[in-house]
């Protein structure tokens, strides 16, 4: 039985997010499906992260440990012949016996889309989030900078009772604007639950008007007190790619 490396691509529309539950349309159970057809048994797949529904990928990085005599172009072949058209395999390897995916990764990326022109996009209407303002960039680069770093990011979790640490190196913030479009794009070493989704809607406060860098500031240095803007909208989150050393 050998182990496995994939880069998958999906949008997560229609998915209750990555991980598989009970009932519920998920890409890790979509993969195990197929995988478990493909090898005659039950098949696990481990991915980088567990992006929520909603979110979209272009770069998860996944492993699993499969009993087949197919080469890895096959299995490739294979899993895009019977996955769902919003799933695709970008390319399948043979991995380390100790590889997995979310251990062994050292950093994520992750891109947000927001549009705030004249007249929406039809054809992009799944992927990006309609401003009904239009943000001031500087501003929201500006308090970005107090993101970047090591910090507890406790108020920037969906959940602030976990039991685990919320402290995360958040080491590159980069907002762009391209006409009506803002992205924001969000390099860490991991991310917490809803995090990236909190961070932009705390960004696009202050580019709105409605929370100060001093506000910022307040929330990273008093987690138990102070509260971080609105999560923004599943459907602008993108996962870009996963960084292995």
């Amino acid at each position: 039985m050998k182990n496995y490396r994939f880069l998958i691509e999906y949008d997560g529309t229609r998915y209750y997010g990555w991980q598989r539950q009970p009932g519920q349309n998920t890409i890790q159970g979509k993969l195990e499906s197929v995988l478990g057809l493909m090898c005659g048994s039950e098949t696990e797949v481990i991915g980088a992260g567990r992006t929520d529904g909603g979110v979209h990928a272009k770069g998860m990085v996944a492993n699993a440990r499969l009993d087949t005599t197919l080469s890895p172009e096959e299995i490739r072949d294979y899993l895009n012949r019977y996955l769902p058209d919003d799933i695709a395999v970008l390319e399948v390897k043979e991995a380390g016996p100790r590889f997995h995916a979310r251990y062994n990764a050292t950093g994520k990326t992750y891109c947000y889309t927001c549009f705030d022109g004249d007249v929406k996009p039809v054809f992009d209407r799944k992927y990006y989030t309609r401003l009904d303002e239009k943000p001031d960039v500087d501003k929201m680069r500006r308090a970005a900078e107090l993101l970047i770093g090591e910090h507890d990011f406790r108020n920037f979790c969906v959940n602030p009772r976990m039991k685990k640490s919320t402290v995360r190196l958040v080491d590159r913030i980069d907002i762009q604007r391209e006409g009506g479009y803002i992205r924001f794009f969000f390099h860490g070493t991991g991310f917490l639950q809803n995090m990236v989704r909190i961070m932009v809607g705390t960004l696009l406060e202050v580019g709105c008007g409605r929370m100060t860098d001093e506000q910022v500031q307040a929330v990273l240095e008093n987690p138990e007190r102070q509260k971080a803007g609105p999560t923004a909208p599943a459907q602008g989150l993108c996962m870009m790619s996963v960084d292995y050393d």
